[in-house]
C-alpha cells in the first residue's frame, strides 16, 4: 500500500503539535535563532527503513530553511552506520523536530525490520507473510505501509473489506443448519457477494465444512503441523489457506513448509520493537 503525502502532513502536524506543545523551552532558551548546524539521522543498528518521509516533513514543518537530504529509502536494507537523512538549516528548527522525526522512523523501521525477518524464513516456500487489524489506533495505515516495506502483505484493512467469519461469529449461529459454517458463508456471499470470505477452522471438521461451504480462503487457527499438514490435504487447492497463531520467526518456516499460501502475524505490528536510529550533529 502506498501512502498520500496528505496523510504525512496530518500525522506529523499533529505529532508536533503534541510534542511541542506552547514551545520548546529548552531550545528556545539557549539555542540562538541564527544558528546553523549540519546533522545526520543515522542507523544504529542492521534494519529496513520505513518513515522516511515523516522525517522529511517533521524537519519541513518546522522551517521552510531546512535542507533534507534523502540517503536511503523505504524498503532498503541499512547496515549498522548507514545515513538515511542528512538535514541542514536552524539549529531550533532541526532540535524541535528531532524526537518527532525519529519516533516515525524508528518505529516504522521496526516493524519493516521484523517483517523482513519472517519472510525471509519463509522465502523457500510459496507462503506469503501477512499483517493483522493488531495495529496501534490511529495508526494502522502506517503499520501496514511498514509491512509491506519490509515484504510482507495487507491482510483486510478493516472491517469492511472482506468477510472473516471466526469462532464468535459461528457460536452466534450454532442452531443453523446444516451448520453454523455453512450458514454464515451463505449469509455472507448474499450480504456482500463483491467480497471475499474467509473462514477460521479450529478442527479438521471445520475445514471440511468450510471447504464444501465454498469459502474463499481458510483459516488454519493454532493448529500443529501435523494437522496443518491434513488439512492441506483436505484442501486440495480448492481454497487459499492461512496458518494464524502464535507465529514465531522459530516456526514460520515449518509452518510455511505444510504448503499453506498464507501466514498471519500478529506480532509484526503489536509487538515490533522501535529500531536504534539515531541524530547526531556534525
Amino acid at each position: 500500500m502506498k501512502l498520500s503525502a496528505a496523510e504525512i502532513r496530518a500525522a506529523v502536524k499533529q505529532a508536533l503539535a503534541e510534542d511541542i506543545g506552547r514551545g520548546d523551552a529548552t531550545t528556545l532558551a539557549m539555542v540562538p535563532a541564527q544558528l546553523q548546524v549540519h546533522a545526520v539521522m543515522r542507523a544504529r543498528e542492521s534494519l529496513t527503513v520505513a518513515g522516511i518521509g515523516f522525517a522529511e516533513e517533521a524537519f519541513r514543518q518546522l522551517s521552510r530553511r531546512v535542507r533534507v537530504e534523502k540517503m536511503a529509502v523505504d524498503g532498503e536494507h541499512a547496515a549498522r552506520g548507514k545515513v538515511l537523512l542528512k538535514i541542514s538549516g536552524p539549529a531550533q528548527a532541526i532540535l524541535t523536530a528531532e524526537r518527532v522525526a525519529l519516533n516515525f522512523v524508528q518505529r516504522l523501521s521496526g516493524v519493516a525490520t521484523l517483517t523482513a525477518r519472517f519472510v525471509h524464513e519463509v522465502k523457500e516456500t510459496r507462503a506469503k507473510i501477512l499483517d493483522t487489524r493488531k495495529t496501534t489506533p490511529g495508526w494502522r495505515s502506517f503499520e501496514k505501509y511498514a509491512v509491506t516495506c519490509g515484504g510482507g502483505r495487507n491482510h483486510r484493512f478493516g472491517l469492511f473489506d472482506m468477510v472473516l467469519i471466526k469462532d464468535n461469529h459461528l457460536a452466534a449461529l450454532r442452531e443453523e443448519k446444516p451448520n453454523a459454517i455453512a450458514a454464515a458463508v451463505r449469509q455472507a456471499r448474499k450480504k456482500y457477494p463483491q467480497l471475499q470470505v474467509e473462514v477460521e477452522a479450529d478442527n479438521l471438521a471445520q475445514v471440511a465444512q468450510a471447504v464444501d461451504a465454498g469459502a474463499d480462503i481458510i483459516l488454519l487457527d493454532n493448529m500443529d503441523l501435523k494437522r496443518m499438514r491434513v488439512a492441506v490435504k483436505i484442501i486440495n487447492r480448492r481454497a487459499k489457506i492461512e496458518a494464524s497463531g502464535g507465529v514465531t520467526l522459530k516456526t514460520a518456516s515449518a509452518i510455511a513448509m505444510t504448503g499453506v499460501d498464507f501466514i498471519s502475524v500478529g506480532a509484526l505490528t503489536h509487538s515490533a520493537r522501535a529500531v536504534d536510529i539515531g541524530l547526531d550533529f556534525e
